[in-house]
Parts: structure tokens; C-alpha cells; sequence
């Protein structure tokens, strides 16, 4: 008899076992194996792992286990997204550099992720914060600069006039800094480096295809609308303006030196009725023509580029602009309409001015409303009769929107909406003033980021601001160590040893300071772990071809039109540049649910409390040191709200195979998750009785027996509860298997191996406890253990591997093959066959399935509980339906 389960002493043992053996290690090329890939999006260095990472990378290394017994040589390597701003924000508040601070949180969470027995490549581990990383990065940035797709151009950023430095948006709280409570903050217009993703928006939309069926509906809705795909046309309006052109402009001029301002519209049927026309605060035009021409409106300009970009075109917000004093003229018609500028329309979306045609769209309607701007219908709705319905702008409530017939639109009038656009679009193209065009939502990468902690943009300005690329030699650029982190203005702007350069025709240079956005970095990093140490290139192209698209990528829906959209863009980037063959980075996506666990809020310290700090009565929560009733709600886990759990804690108490258990248990991988303290014990209390079991009767089983011939069991030697036992095996290992295939269920594979365990039980009751058991019995208890066992490596592979030993064999669990079932046993052989006198059931035995008629009708009159019912009466007939039931039918 075994020791009692000790989770701790068991994983430590098989964690120190599995290190030695190095078992992890994986091949770029194995003979005869079928490439697998897996990959959990890797982490951020916080400092501490949290339950939401175990469910990820739990999910990962299950599937990873399970495919590797499936015959896969499989990849499952991690590493470290380890550039950004909370590394900065570290140095700032400690006096730390941030590379210190990186490396002493990514040490830890190393050690917390062992601690859960995860089966990582830790000899591909990476971290993007290291120059042998985010050189590769620097040479991507040079050659995707040569073939065009990166270039520079201004635009507004969040500044903070006290930091002296742009903010992300997430550190901007109500307008204002997050470091300084009262300062506003500002938009800035500095000139940034840009991705040309524009260039691939219609491959990335077509790409869905090839995407759909192994990626979630949602990831590709979300995607697609972020690409925003429209179709329409371009609407060049001239403005009424005599520009002065100094050869510095940044706005598009015709051949008359007249300032063209585009527009973009889904609805050119609706021309005629343009009453006003708007630019984003941000637009050119407001800098060098509006502000010169009208400078009082500066502040209310301003005041609209400060409101946060997303909540200025949200539905339920406030419509607001100001008349710019000039004037545009339709292009239709001649006629000259108001020029305003209005925070509904942004920058980022089209051409950042737009057409207003208040009588069929909503925003301008309201927008009109408020400033009494006129209204013209332009387009009449038909009722159902196909009739023009009674509309006039006095009634009008809300715009119409819907197509019709168009009226008070010149020689269009009588046409549909759908003939209009394209008549009218042929008289734009025919005057020279506009086009049929495809418009994306998408806009281009910006990458410039003013900020320390990030890869170096390889770029050097002479001092007339030529740009000259970093020799490929020089690479890499590193980040200086001479930096002074107070939180004021870009960091790389106080080293002078890293600014100043001299060019190799010997020119005074000046390093661009920026470094990339850190989505750069995690844009490309699968690919690195195919290479990770090499210092010739990023990667060898067979490699890449060999492995990639990764054949499962786990994560979070968060991330699915940032990061999943960028590393698709940098694949076909990379493609085109020759290093991949693929098309796409990841072949199939899924994304785990959250986390969720309780939080407790106290309105009177106005803080979320600890778990600890709150104890329940009858039903309520309560602040354990004020007794106060806390609010309580099952959030997200996250750090502000102090309700996320420790997997360290966890693992000491209940240890890492139950941790595991329960995250893929609880919930099925897509589903959110509610963290559950009670569900944790289960899972402890489920592998603690398949380990009693298994230590407690291993010696009972038949150790000669081999899987090859169902470990040598004679089937016909069988009796009822060896063949009820070996179905119900055979039957889980089907279950488990199709639950793995089927888009990785491993909430029902394991409540089927728990299913099995239940069965387990009952037959170690009746048939191993008892004396003499039969060769049979021993032989099937022995598949029946071994075939359990190694069901559960891919969610409690240290406890799989400590009662695989047990058993006497000597290799790992999951260097063994993965159990197969026989698809005959199955199935039933037999069934409980009902027995009626008069259609009254009087009895049920067991009967062999297709059993003959009149088998069937001997074993009803043979029945002693039919017989009581049939005995001294007269049998009329026997009525037997097959493999069902037998009536007998009697009379006296």
C-alpha cells in the first residue's frame, strides 16, 4: 500500500526528473513525425503569475501532452514580452533601470511556471528586451523601409505638459495625466514613424477564408470591422479660399492651386443634399488655413482634439463643432455650403472630412439641429406600395436614412438610390471632381514610441534632417545605460553619447529617439523560437516553412485586432520579403475565456478589499477589521480590484495536477471561468482517489500483461462485470479522445474519466477485493489502470507519471502512445430485456443483443417472477420484439 497522496512531495520529484532528462527538448525535425506546433501567447513580465495565466498555459500544455503521445513532434516553447511602459514606470518610481527590474520578474514567473510542470522548450526561451532579440526588429524596420512599407508623417498625440512627454491612452484618466491629477492633457502634433498596413487591408480581409472554420467567428467579425471595408465613392469639394501655397503644404491642391478637401461616401445618392461640410479638428486644413483665418476658435478647436477619440463619435454623445468662416463648393451643383469643424469626425477614419447631408444622416441631422443648419431631402422613402411617402423637412424627427427615389436632385430625379449612385458617380468622374473608390477603416501603424524601455528605430538625421539608415554591420542598436529616468520628456533624449553620431561621410548625425511600439516586438516572436540562438539571422527560412502557421495559438480576445492583426500584416511583410513561404502566422486560434472571481468593495475606505480581508454571514460579505457590509460582485480577476488568487498558494496546498484539473474542468476553454475554491478540492479529492485506487490495487493486477491484444485478455473468458468494466474504458478513452479532437473539451474528457473512476470503484469493490480473482479480471485491471493513467497526462501529468511508475513501467507517460479503443467493445452486448404477462412488465433479465426469437420467449417462461403470473393459465401467444422486450399473452 502506498503513502498517502502528497501533491507536493509527487510533482517536485517528477519536476526534478523531468529537468535531468532535459525531456522537453524538441526538434526542428524529427523522422517519421508530423510537425505540431503550440503556442500560448507569451507573457509580460508583471512579477507574478495569476490564475488567468494558469488557465492559459494549462490549456497549452495539455494540448501539447496530448499531441506529442498522438505521434506529433511537437514544438511548445515560451518567452517573455518584455519591453514596455510598466518596466519605465518602475525605474521612475524605484531608481531602478528597467532591465534589472524585467529580469528579476521574469526570473520569478520562470520559477512559478515550473512549479506548475508545464512542458516547455526552455532552451528556445526569449525575451524581447534583449538586443540579440530587438536587433532582428531593427533589421525588419530597414528592409520593410526599402520596399516601402515604412514611412514618416505627423499626427496628434496625448502630451502632458508638466511630464513633457506623450502618454498612452491608458494613462490619460479623465483628460488628465495619470502621474499629474490636475494637468490637462493636450494634443500634440509630432512627427511619427508609420507601418504601411494600409497596404495589405484587402489580404488581411481576404485571408478570413483561409482562417474561417479554425478561428472564432468573433476574432473575424472583430477584424473586419476594424478593416472596415466600404464601398463608395471620393467627392472632391473646392474650397472657396485664394491659397497662398509657401511649397511646405500638407493639403492636396488641384491644378489652379485651389485646395481640394476629399470626402469619402457610402451615400452619393445623397449629393444634392449637402447643407454643410465638416473636417476633424486634426486635419490639416485647420492649421494652415482655418486657425490663420480665423484664430478666435483656436480654444474650441483644441478643446475637441482633447476629448478621447473613441467617446467623440460614440452614439449618446454630444454633437459639437464651429464654423470655420470659410466656405466649400459642391461639385454637383456649385453651390457653397458652410465649412465647420466638428469632433464627430475623426482623422482616423476616411479622409477625415466628411459631407454632411443632415436630412439622411443621423449625426449631421443632430448636428444641424443644434446649430440651425438647413435641412434638404434629397432622397424620398417609399412605402410598401411602392409610393412616395408624404415627407417634408418641418416634420422631420429624425433623419432618413433608408434608400428611395431621388427628388430635388436635377437631372437624377426619378431615379433609385442604387441608380443614382452610380449616375452620379460617372458625372464626378466625367467632371473631374470625383471617383468610385474602395475606402478601408484601417489606417497605418504608428510605431514611434517617446519612451525608453522599447527597440531603437534604426534611423540617423543629418543635420538638414535627411534620413539615413543604420548600417546593417552596426545592428544592433542598443539602448544606452547613461539614461535619466525622472518622468519628464523622452528619456533617450538625455544620453548624448547615444544622439550624437557621425555618418560615414562623416556629417554630424542624430539618432531618432523613438523606440517601436511593443506590438513590434510580439508581431513576429514565433518565429524566433524556431531559431532562438542564433546570431546570423532571425531565423532559418526552412524552419519557418517547416512550422509554420503555428498549428494552435491560445489567447485571449483581447488581443484579436492589435496584436492577432498586426502579426498577420508582419507575416506578409515578411513573406514578401522573402523569409516565410506562409501566408499566416497562426492556422488555428483559440481563445480562452477569462477568469473571474469575487471582489469586495468598501464604500466607506473606497477600495476593493482583499479576500482575506472579507468573511461571509449569512450570505453577505462582510469587512472582517469593520464589520462593514461590502459590496460584492464575480469580476474579471485583475490587480485593482485585488481579486485575483496566487497559483503559488494554490499549488502549496492543493497542488499543481489539482490546479490543473480544475481550470480545464470548471469550464470549457472558449467559456469565461469562475474561480472556485470548493471546485479546487474536487479536483484535489478526484486525483486523490484515483491514486488510493491505483496504489491500493496495482499489486492485483496482472504486471505481464502488454497492450498489444487487449493485454492478452480472452474476451469469451469474461464475465458480466469484466465486460461491463472494459466498455466502460473503452467507451472513455473514445470519449476523451473525440472531447481532445473536438476544439480541445477537456471539461467533458475529464468528467468522463471521472465517470470511469466511479465504474472504477464499483468493480474494485465487487471483483479485486475479493479472493480469487480470475486471470481475466487481473488482466483487464491492469489495462483498466494503465490506459486511466495515461488519459490524465495532459491534465495531472505529475500524478500520471508517479502511478505509471507505480505500476512498474519506466518511462515517462507522455514518451508513450496515447490509448487507443476498440471501437466493438464499445458497444453493447447486452441488455436488460423487458418481460410482460397481459403488457405488464413482471421481470427484466440480462440477454445477449440479437438474441433469436425463441431464445428470447425461453427466457420469459423461464422467468420465476413471470412465472407466478403465467402458471395454471393458458398461453394465447408470445409476442417478442427484438432485442426489446417479450409479452406473454394469457387468458383464465
Amino acid at each position: 500500500m502506498i503513502k498517502e497522496y502528497n501533491p507536493n512531495e509527487i510533482e517536485k520529484k517528477w519536476q526534478d526528473k523531468w529537468a535531468q532528462k532535459d525531456v522537453f527538448k524538441s526538434k526542428n525535425k524529427a523522422d517519421g513525425k508530423e510537425n505540431y506546433y503550440v503556442l500560448e501567447m507569451f507573457a509580460y513580465p508583471s512579477g507574478k503569475l495569476h490564475v488567468g495565466h494558469l488557465r492559459n498555459y494549462a490549456i497549452g500544455d495539455a494540448i501539447a501532452r496530448y499531441k506529442k503521445m498522438k505521434g506529433f513532434n511537437v514544438l511548445h516553447p515560451f518567452g517573455w514580452d518584455s519591453f514596455g511602459l510598466p518596466a519605465e514606470n518602475a525605474a521612475i518610481d524605484h531608481g531602478a533601470h528597467p532591465g534589472k527590474w524585467t529580469k528579476a520578474n521574469i526570473d520569478n514567473m520562470r520559477r512559478q511556471l515550473k512549479l506548475m510542470g508545464l512542458s516547455y522548450d526552455w532552451d528556445r526561451e526569449l525575451s524581447t528586451y534583449t538586443p540579440e532579440y530587438y536587433k532582428w526588429n531593427q533589421k525588419f524596420f530597414i528592409e520593410m523601409y526599402k520596399k516601402g512599407l515604412v514611412y514618416k508623417k505627423k499626427s496628434f498625440v496625448n502630451w502632458c505638459p508638466d511630464c513633457n512627454t506623450v502618454l498612452a491612452n491608458e494613462q490619460v484618466e479623465d483628460g488628465k495625466c495619470w502621474r499629474h491629477s490636475k494637468t490637462d492633457v493636450i494634443q500634440k502634433e509630432l512627427s511619427q514613424w508609420y507601418f504601411k498596413i494600409t497596404d495589405y487591408a484587402e489580404e488581411l480581409l481576404q485571408g478570413h477564408e483561409e482562417l474561417r472554420g479554425h478561428w472564432p467567428e468573433q476574432v473575424l467579425t472583430m477584424q473586419k470591422n476594424w478593416i472596415g471595408k466600404s464601398t463608395g465613392s471620393e467627392v472632391d469639394f473646392i474650397l472657396d479660399y485664394k491659397f497662398e501655397n509657401n511649397g511646405n503644404s500638407h493639403l492636396k491642391l488641384n491644378d489652379k492651386g485651389e485646395v481640394v478637401i476629399s470626402v469619402f461616401t457610402t451615400r452619393p445618392d445623397t449629393l444634392y443634399g449637402v447643407t454643410y461640410a465638416t473636417v476633424a479638428p486634426e486635419h490639416p486644413l485647420v492649421e494652415e488655413v482655418i486657425l490663420k483665418e480665423n484664430p478666435g476658435i483656436r480654444e474650441k478647436v483644441e478643446a475637441m482634439r482633447n476629448e478621447d477619440k473613441i467617446a467623440r463619435t460614440a452614439e449618446d454623445k454630444e454633437k459639437e463643432g464651429v464654423f470655420s468662416g470659410l466656405y466649400v463648393i459642391n461639385p454637383v451643383n456649385g453651390e457653397k455650403v458652410q465649412l465647420w469643424v466638428a469632433n464627430y469626425v475623426l482623422m482616423d477614419y476616411g479622409t477625415g472630412a466628411v459631407m454632411a447631408v443632415p436630412a439622411h444622416d443621423e449625426r449631421d441631422f443632430q448636428f444641424a439641429k443644434k446649430y440651425n443648419l438647413d435641412l434638404k431631402i434629397v432622397v424620398n422613402p417609399v412605402d410598401k406600395n411602392g409610393n412616395l411617402e408624404e415627407v417634408s423637412v418641418e416634420k422631420l424627427e429624425n433623419a432618413l436614412t433608408v434608400p428611395g427615389i431621388l427628388v430635388n436632385s436635377e437631372e437624377f430625379n426619378g431615379l433609385n438610390s442604387n441608380e443614382a449612385k452610380e449616375k452620379i458617380t460617372e458625372k464626378l468622374e466625367k467632371i473631374g471632381l470625383g471617383k468610385k473608390t474602395v475606402n478601408y477603416r484601417l489606417h497605418d501603424w504608428l510605431i514611434s514610441r517617446q519612451r525608453y524601455w522599447g527597440t531603437p528605430i534604426p534611423v540617423i538625421y543629418d543635420e538638414d534632417g535627411n534620413i539615413y539608415l543604420e548600417e546593417k554591420e552596426n545592428l544592433p542598436v542598443k539602448l544606452p545605460t547613461d539614461i535619466e529616468f525622472n518622468g519628464k520628456g523622452n528619456p533617450l533624449e538625455t544620453s548624448e553619447e547615444f544622439k550624437n553620431v557621425i555618418l560615414p561621410n562623416g556629417k554630424k548625425g542624430r539618432r531618432e529617439t523613438d523606440t517601436m511600439d511593443t506590438f513590434v516586438d510580439s508581431s513576429w516572436y514565433y518565429l524566433r523560437y524556431l531559431d532562438s540562438h542564433n546570431v546570423e539571422k532571425p531565423f532559418e527560412k526552412a524552419d519557418a516553412d517547416a512550422w509554420t502557421p503555428v498549428n494552435q495559438y491560445i489567447g485571449g480576445i483581447e488581443h484579436a485586432v492589435m496584436h492577432l492583426l498586426y502579426a498577420r500584416f508582419f507575416h506578409k511583410s515578411l513573406r514578401d520579403l522573402g523569409y516565410v513561404d506562409t501566408n499566416e502566422p497562426f492556422k488555428k486560434l483559440l481563445t480562452q475565456g477569462m477568469v473571474l472571481g469575487p471582489s469586495f468593495y468598501s464604500q466607506n475606505e473606497r477600495r476593493y478589499l482583499f479576500p482575506r480581508e472579507a468573511e461571509f454571514k449569512d450570505g453577505k460579505a462582510f469587512s472582517i477589521e469593520t464589520g462593514e457590509e461590502l459590496i460584492t460582485k464575480v469580476e474579471k480577476m485583475s490587480k485593482s480590484k485585488n481579486n485575483g488568487v496566487d497559483p503559488e498558494e494554490i499549488v502549496k496546498e492543493y497542488g499543481a495536477d489539482s490546479s490543473r484539473v480544475f481550470t480545464l474542468f470548471a469550464a470549457p476553454p472558449e467559456k469565461e471561468l469562475e474561480w472556485n475554491m470548493n471546485g479546487l478540492a474536487g479536483a484535489y479529492r478526484f486525483i486523490n482517489r484515483l491514486y488510493l485506487l491505483v496504489s491500493g490495487t496495482a499489486e492485483f493486477s496482472d504486471h505481464n500483461a502488454k497492450s498489444e491484444n487487449h493485454y492478452g485478455v480472452e474476451l469469451k473468458n469474461r464475465n458480466q462485470k469484466d465486460e461491463e468494466i472494459q466498455k466502460k474504458l473503452h467507451q472513455t478513452v473514445k470519449k476523451v479522445t473525440e472531447s481532445i479532437e473536438d476544439d480541445f473539451h477537456f471539461n467533458t474528457a475529464i468528467a468522463a474519466v471521472m465517470e470511469l473512476l466511479n465504474d472504477m470503484t464499483t468493480y474494485k469493490q465487487e471483483v479485486i477485493d475479493k479472493d480469487n480473482i480470475s486471470t481475466e479480471s487481473k488482466k483487464i485491471w491492469r489495462e483498466v489502470l494503465e490506459k486511466t493513467i495515461l488519459l490524465i497526462v495532459p491534465f495531472a501529468p505529475h500524478v500520471a507519471d508517479e502511478l505509471w511508475a507505480y505500476l512498474g513501467n519506466k518511462t515517462f507517460t507522455f514518451e508513450e502512445e496515447w490509448p487507443k479503443y476498440d471501437e466493438e467493445l464499445t458497444k453493447d452486448h447486452t441488455f436488460n430485456l423487458v418481460i410482460q404477462v397481459n403488457g405488464k412488465v413482471r421481470d427484466m433479465v440480462l440477454a445477449q443483443i440479437g438474441i433469436s426469437k425463441d431464445d428470447a420467449e425461453k427466457l420469459a417462461l423461464e422467468s420465476e417472477k413471470a412465472k407466478k403470473f403465467i402458471n395454471g393459465k393458458e398461453i394465447v401467444k408470445v409476442i417478442v420484439v427484438p432485442n426489446k422486450l417479450v409479452n406473454v399473452v394469457v387468458k383464465g
